[in-house]
């Protein structure tokens, strides 16, 4: 369980001969490292209701004043926690397609990273399962929108532009909204189905259908704002 918690979550380096940084300081970062990494393994195996702050101060092995000190309570917590991990997945997921030039692979491969990502135990329960209850809707997308949303448009105007599709950033971004919208309803589905390998190779061949479509349609000249310009001429009164 361990190696699958830790898996997309920033590793906070050491403290220690750092200058200008006082051993308070130090025993403080090092303090809320611990606390970071005892409730993402808690939350992870027991949900946001089962994980206890005696049990994460007790793991942390500090008191709940030092608690205290960094986070409010249990919610503020659990938002540090969520941060961490979906960030942490977020880079996790461009690692995966830096350096792939071609648009098409690169878009399949960001999927089938999102689609791992969602899988692994830390991120199905603190992002996907608790995350939108814990933190309410509003905060959840807030978060979202600041890391996977990000990845998600990267691709999509990358895709379009090998497609030959010039758009507006209006566009591209309505694009975005489209597919990331459709990849956090199938990662819920994923994460919640009883064979979870199964039910994101069915995700996968869905999209990389979609996407042979928009290659097929610009292949044959068909570009974006054509079918509206269109069906936007009035009609001759005779």
């Amino acid at each position: 369980m361990a190696k699958s918690v830790s898996k997309f979550v920033p590793k906070v380096p050491p403290l220690p001969g750092v200058p200008g940084v006082t051993r308070r300081q130090q025993y403080s970062a090092s303090t809320k490292k611990a606390l970071l990494e005892v409730a993402t393994r808690l939350f992870a195996e027991n949900g946001y209701a089962g994980a206890s702050l005696d049990a994460i101060v007790a793991g942390a092995k500090v008191t709940k004043g030092a608690l205290y000190h960094h986070f409010s309570g249990k919610q503020a917590l659990f938002d540090a926690v969520f941060v961490e991990v979906e960030t942490g997945t977020t880079k996790w997921i461009r690692q995966q397609i830096k350096g792939v030039k071609d648009p098409w692979e690169q878009a399949l491969i960001g999927l089938r990273a999102f689609l791992t990502a969602v899988q692994q135990p830390a991120y199905r329960r603190i992002v996907i399962q608790d995350g939108p209850a814990v933190l309410g809707y509003e905060r959840y997308r807030e978060q979202e929108e600041r890391s996977a949303f990000t990845v998600v448009e990267d691709i999509v105007k990358t895709v379009l532009r090998a497609a030959g599709q010039v758009v507006d950033e209006e566009m591209n971004a309505t694009f975005a909204r489209i597919f990331f919208g459709a990849l956090s309803s199938v990662g819920d589905t994923v994460a919640d189905a009883t064979d979870r390998a199964a039910a994101a190779r069915r995700v996968e061949e869905a999209i990389s259908y979609i996407l042979a479509g928009i290659q097929a349609l610009s292949a044959q000249g068909v570009h974006l704002g054509s079918t509206a310009a269109e069906g936007s001429e009035t009609p001759d009164d005779d």
